[in-house]
Parts: structure tokens; sequence; C-alpha cells
């Protein structure tokens, strides 16, 4: 499935400056710049052990780097905190899945309503005026994503009794309860069969398409990542060696040696 339409590409909203991150002397990132813009699906790809994952938690505050800088919408930051990039709207799957796998579907998707809940907690335990209408709001939205996601049917399911492609369904669900303007997806096809894969790139478009989020997107599927982004970068061994549109990258010398040449 490829990209429906031309969306209007923005500013650059992520600016990314010489970032370089270690764990106890083992270089997991070194000196990498990049951006990205508003409305775009921007990739990151690379073989395993390339920093991908890193990045991405580097753009959401989980890690800090030793060095350079993040600008998100104008604001410098020497690094992004987790609390201030979930405010900022930036919302995120993980690569394992982290549902809470007793509780229902509808129950996981309403967890991501949290930020956008203004009552007390004594007032949400008691079910007080202000706070049962607020609660009322947020699961008319937590229902409108699940008619997104077509997921009706398992609403009221238990996450653990699912299958690991639908459970990858809530995940984004959860994210997307957020109201995210950046949207970071490690790996949101992993595991998946061709169907589901089809399906997840057609919410991803959809998302991307019709909300106006910006997505971030780690993916292994060359296919995947050639279809539905708009530019992407390669890393290897934590530094990067590829940055433009898909044919761009595709053409890469340095892409095509360290990653297409030995994998596809």
């Amino acid at each position: 499935m490829t990209k429906s339409s031309q969306r209007r590409i923005g500013e650059v909203i992520l600016d990314l400056n010489n970032i370089s991150l270690s764990f106890g002397g083992v270089k997991a990132l070194t000196d990498i710049s990049f951006n990205v813009r508003e409305h775009e699906i921007r990739a990151i790809i690379g073989p395993n052990g390339a920093g991908k994952s890193s990045m991405l938690n580097v753009i959401n505050g989980v890690y800090r780097p030793q060095q350079g800088e993040i600008t998100y919408h104008g604001e410098h930051r020497r690094n992004m905190d987790t609390h201030a990039a979930a405010k900022a709207g930036i919302a995120r799957t993980f690569q394992n899945i982290a549902l809470f796998k007793g509780m229902s579907v509808l129950d996981n998707i309403m967890t991501g309503r949290n930020l956008q809940m203004k009552s007390n907690l004594f007032m949400q335990a008691l079910h007080l005026g202000p706070a049962r209408r607020e609660e009322i709001a947020h699961r008319m939205k937590v229902e409108e994503i699940i008619d997104f996601l077509e997921i009706q049917h398992i609403r009221k399911t238990p996450v653990g009794q699912l299958p690991y492609g639908l459970q990858k369904r809530v995940d984004l669900g959860r994210a997307l309860a957020m109201d995210p303007k950046m949207l970071l997806l490690d790996e949101p096809m992993a595991g998946m069969n061709v169907e589901e894969k089809q399906d997840m790139c057609r919410y991803i478009l959809d998302v991307n398409d019709e909300f106006g989020t910006t997505v971030v997107l780690i993916e292994h599927d060359m296919g995947v990542v050639m279809d539905i982004s708009d530019r992407v970068v390669v890393l290897d061994y934590g530094k990067k060696i590829g940055d433009g549109t898909p044919d761009e990258v595709r053409q890469n010398p340095d892409v095509i040696s360290a990653y297409l040449g030995t994998t596809h």
C-alpha cells in the first residue's frame, strides 16, 4: 500500500544536531544529525544494533545523550524529558509491546488519555460531576479510536488473549489516545503476516493523512519503508550513512553495501 495522497509537508519541527550517546564506553550513537518535517512520514532504517531504537529513546527522553542538541518546535533542549515530551505531543509505541495484559482493549487505550484528564483523583474516585463528564468525553474519544482501528469486536477482550497482530493495533490505539502531534513507531509491523502488515500500513497512512500527525517510523520491511515514507535516514553501527528520499537512499552505495545489499 502506497501513499494515497500528497500531503502538504511543512517546516522542520524536530531537529537533532550532533547527537552522541554512550553506555559505559560503548557508543550507541555517534554525531548523528537529521530533522523531521511537519506532516511527513520519516523512516529510520538500518541493521540490528544500528542504534534505531536508541534514537527514538533520545527523541522522547528515555535516554539523555552526552552530546548534541534537540530542537522541537523552535525550543532548544540539551535533552528531552519523557513527561515534557508527552505534554508536547510526542507519543510512542514500543518494539516489545508494553500493554496491560489483564485489562480490556478499551481500558488499555483509555490509559492513553491520562495526560488529558483535568479532574483530581478524589473527584475521579467518587465520580463527582466534572470528573464523570470528563470520563464520558474521554471514553467517546477512545470509542472513536476503536472504530478507526476496526477493533470494535474485541473492545472488551483482555489484551493478553489477543493474537500478536491485534495487540500491536491496540498499542497504536493507546498512542493515538494521547492526541499526538508526533507519533514514534518502533517496528509496528514486527511479527505480522502480510495481511496484518497491509492493515497497519493503511492505519499509519490514514493517521498521517487524515489527522495530520507526523510519523517517525522504525521498520525492517524495506518494501513498507519505501512505499509509505517521505524521507529515510539510515544508521549503521550508530552512525548515519544515508539520508534522503526513498529513491535516493535506494541508490546510495553506502546503504547498499551496509544494509540493502546484505539483507535483500
